[in-house]
């Protein structure tokens, strides 16, 4: 797998990988960006997101027809000092329909113990929540 990642000027840049697919990061106002693209590191919690999800949806392919809303909120911890790596990332899927908590749980399991390279390449501690139709359904 390779990603090229352009200089547009400024503090930003455009990353294209295998896909095809641009990818435009740039850094806050903060930062001296101009806020004209996501930042690396709210691409990396969504990437943390999409690879989950990824998982998650094709290890419940059979049930996905009971899900009416699935939504992943990465919510992570930076380091105070620099480099500002994350230290933890809470992975909430937030899940409308007629689906077992269990079913789901084991999805999420097997995708951060085998199938989510993303989350296994940080140093972060990653854990996840569920909430499942407006309430909290804790891992048995």
């Amino acid at each position: 797998m390779k990603v090229t990642t352009t200089w547009t000027g400024g503090r930003a840049f455009t990353a294209v990988g295998d896909s095809g697919y641009d990818v435009n990061m740039d850094a806050t106002e903060l930062y001296g960006g101009l806020g004209k693209g996501a930042t690396p590191t709210e691409m990396l919690l969504g990437a943390v997101a999409g690879c989950i999800g990824i998982d998650v949806t094709m290890l419940l392919k059979a049930q996905l027809d009971k899900i009416k809303k699935l939504e992943i909120i990465t919510d992570g911890t930076r380091k105070e000092e620099p480099p500002k790596g994350f230290t933890a990332v809470e992975v909430t899927f937030v899940i409308d329909g007629d689906i077992d908590s269990h079913k789901i749980w084991r999805a999420i399991r097997l995708g951060k113990e085998k199938y989510c390279s993303v989350s296994d390449s940080l140093k972060a501690d990653v854990t996840f929540k569920l909430i499942l139709n407006g309430k909290e359904e804790l891992d048995l």
